[in-house]
């Protein structure tokens, strides 16, 4: 064969292009041919939520749309929620601009807003606690803290 009718070889992008595609071809061929069984998913989907077994459970103690008095001439006051777990307590408002809050007491701490089994939105937490995220719940939500070496997860709501 001549040389001169050779492709040229393709970049580091261009072969990163290429595996990517040949990865999302490989996947859709997977999911027509060998679909994971609906049981199998349930099971991996079991499994993920035994994951925080350790974890506390953060119990609710006060919910404005169930606790707090209405006051007259407000239509759309933002949803106050409260979460005990033994000496650590969580303020949370709900909003449509997203979610406003505190850890107390003060200290470090991650914070994931849940959504589902798939989606965890890490929220910053400030050195007095304050935490805030801009993308409010849609559907069920939790929050899971991680203090050191504790993990307390709140109870499921609806946004």
């Amino acid at each position: 064969m001549n040389d001169d009718h050779r492709f040229p070889e393709p970049g580091a992008a261009d072969e990163e292009s290429a595996d990517s595609l040949l990865e999302e071809q490989l996947r859709e061929a997977a999911a027509v041919l060998d679909p994971v069984p609906d049981v199998l998913r349930q099971v991996a989907l079991d499994a993920y939520a035994l994951h925080d077994l350790d974890a506390k459970l953060a119990e609710l103690t006060f919910d404005s749309l169930v606790d707090a008095l209405p006051v007259r001439g407000v239509t759309d006051a933002p949803r106050m929620l409260t979460f005990q777990a033994g000496a650590v307590t969580v303020d949370v408002e709900v909003t449509d601009d997203g979610l406003i809050g505190q850890v107390l007491p003060p200290q470090s701490a991650r914070i994931e807003v849940l959504g589902g089994p798939q989606t965890a939105r890490p929220v910053t937490v400030d050195t007095l606690g304050r935490f805030s995220s801009d993308t409010a719940p849609a559907g069920p939500f939790a929050l899971r803290l991680r203090t050191g070496a504790e993990v307390i997860v709140t109870e499921w709501l609806r946004a």
